[in-house]
């Protein structure tokens, strides 16, 4: 058969039908009680997935880029500055090449899902495995004796470039609910 991505291009109308009716009888107990666990799962609009997804971004973007400005306030303004725009250079930098284009992979992925998914899956599994990581190495520099005003260059980098990127998100949902436009984009730049 045939395969797009992860997309299966034909469907077998009797696999369907036979999945649907073992689906239906594993579902219930011979007393007729529920053994799905299917309506208590949180599902919501994958556009409440993308603006979930922007708003993470956004947030978490604010807060490193808000540690940073902290720790470069600390130190004088002729030391500061350089090291300010030595973090806004990377962050456009990281934003370009990296950041824009896990994001934009991360909204076409959104799209290729069902209306109704689990709120959890704003990212991939993967994701949450990158985000746990990132977390502990943030809070290990950060008790590191590393200097804050030199770690301030890494913090405005990584969130200056989570800051930019979020918008791809609030930009799709955008061209999708406002426009009317697909979801898919045709051109990922």
């Amino acid at each position: 058969m045939p395969i797009h991505g992860n997309v299966n291009l034909f469907i077998d109308t009797d696999d369907l039908f036979t999945s649907a009716v073992l689906a239906e009888q594993q579902k219930f107990e011979p007393g007729g009680v529920a053994l799905s666990l299917e309506k208590w799962k949180p599902a919501v609009s994958k556009y409440w997935l993308m603006v979930l997804a922007g708003l993470m971004w956004t947030v978490v973007g604010i807060m490193l880029c808000r540690l940073a400005y902290i720790w470069l306030k600390a130190v004088p303004w002729n030391r500061a500055l350089p090291l300010g725009s030595l973090g806004l250079v990377f962050a456009l930098a990281a934003y370009r090449y990296p950041f824009s284009k896990i994001a934009l992979k991360n909204i076409d992925r959104l799209c290729l899902m069902a209306d109704k998914c689990c709120i959890f899956a704003f990212q991939a599994w993967r994701s949450y495995l990158v985000v746990i990581f990132m977390m502990l190495l943030g809070i290990t520099l950060r008790y590191s004796p590393f200097p804050r005003h030199f770690l301030a260059v890494i913090y405005a980098t990584i969130g200056g470039a989570l800051f930019l990127s979020s918008f791809h998100f609030y930009q799709r949902i955008w061209r999708v609910k406002i426009r009317k436009q697909s979801c898919i984009s045709s051109d990922n730049n």
